[in-house]
């Protein structure tokens, strides 16, 4: 059983990471290319395909380096304790970027990117240390059906049951009842990291770690790329099946975009592994490399980054509305120089993601 380091997630990871960048950025959302800005309701667009990825990695992950600490003697326990520490930490970090720099506790954003890393990590962590994989791949279909049935069978008042509209459906309503007044602040209604969604979320991880289960297995990389492409195109297939009864969204989360995006970072996965494990591309893949090894450090700086720009003012006006149309649309047109912006941001993270490298600086949660 390999459990050595797989260099291509460490670049898939910086893949993700430096796409989330891109996409979190723009110089405007109004003047943002279609592909840069989520769906907006049912339907997907290359924006949605990337936190799903990196839940999805966060499986793969999971599984080599659990495998790895169980090599060196740790206990089930200690593990367990080490995912209640290192969720803690991501969460707490979730909730600082949602607050920042105010700390207003009375409206501060509780769920978030970070803070559902945080749930589905510790969640997947506790079904991959202490059952088989036969229990991993029913804790999958248990939380899917479950959703399921939540979302097509409970009532929503006003709604009924099985509406899956923007303002009517069964988890705006649980977001409703629990997160009142602690909601994205782009909706304040409901959160696309609510409570109800993150039960197929947590599949979401565990999809990824019965990939690292078959990447500790002892296979020639050609087969195992091959057993990787077909179960990621099983994947898209079923969950595109699927979409005919319940629509693939990512705000939902619905059993189908879970299955869907499982099956697509696969995909993704299997071609990169080829490429840099087997194939052995790694020279010109090694910035994304530097990317993925600190990725959450360098998540948390963008948000800080994004913050500050716009909370920082010259003549009245936010740092972030100057540099986009004083000195980027100076040049470009409004698209173009929006995405300029963003790329900026990854341009200048990627610096700092390189320095932490050259000094050997490694973020441990």
């Amino acid at each position: 059983m390999s459990t050595g380091r797989v260099v291509s997630l460490d670049v898939f990871r910086g893949f993700i990471i430096a796409s989330m960048i891109l996409v979190n950025n723009p110089g405007s959302w109004k003047d943002t290319y279609a592909p840069l800005l989520h769906a907006e309701w049912h339907g997907w667009t290359f924006t949605d395909t990337i936190f799903p990825s990196f839940l999805w990695i966060t499986g793969v992950a999971m599984t080599l380096s659990f495998a790895r600490r169980a090599e060196r003697g740790q206990t089930k326990l200690a593990m367990l304790l080490h995912a209640v520490r290192r969720s803690a930490i991501l969460f707490a970090l979730g909730l600082g970027l949602a607050g920042f720099p105010d700390y207003d506790l009375s409206t501060i954003r509780i769920p978030g990117v970070l803070q559902r890393i945080a749930v589905c990590y510790l969640v997947a962590a506790a079904i991959f240390l202490f059952t088989r994989v036969r229990w991993q791949v029913a804790a999958i279909v248990i939380s899917c059906v479950f959703y399921w049935l939540l979302m097509m069978l409970a009532p929503a008042p006003g709604c009924g049951a099985g509406s899956l509209e923007k303002d009517c459906n069964f988890a705006k309503y649980i977001d409703g009842v629990v997160l009142s007044g602690h909601m994205w602040s782009a909706t304040k209604t409901w959160d696309p990291e609510g409570i109800v969604s993150t039960l197929p979320a947590v599949a979401t991880v565990l999809f990824g770690v019965l990939t690292g289960h078959l990447l500790r297995r002892p296979l020639a990389g050609a087969s195992l790329t091959a057993w990787m492409f077909l179960g990621g195109n099983a994947l898209l297939v079923v969950g595109a099946f699927l979409s005919q009864w319940m629509p693939i969204n990512k705000n939902l989360w619905t059993v189908p975009f879970a299955l869907f995006m499982a099956g697509m970072s696969q995909s993704m996965f299997a071609a990169c592994y080829w490429l840099v494990d087997v194939q052995g591309w790694r020279r010109w893949t090694s910035p994304l490399a530097i990317y993925g090894m600190n990725a959450i450090t360098v998540y948390v700086l963008s948000g800080i980054l994004a913050r500050a720009l716009s909370l920082l003012k010259v003549h009245g006006e936010p740092l972030r509305v100057l540099l986009y149309r004083d000195f980027f649309s100076a040049f470009a047109a409004p698209k173009a120089a929006s995405l300029l912006f963003a790329l900026t941001h990854v341009v200048l993270l990627y610096v700092v993601a390189h320095w932490m490298y050259r000094r050997n600086w490694f973020v441990r949660f």
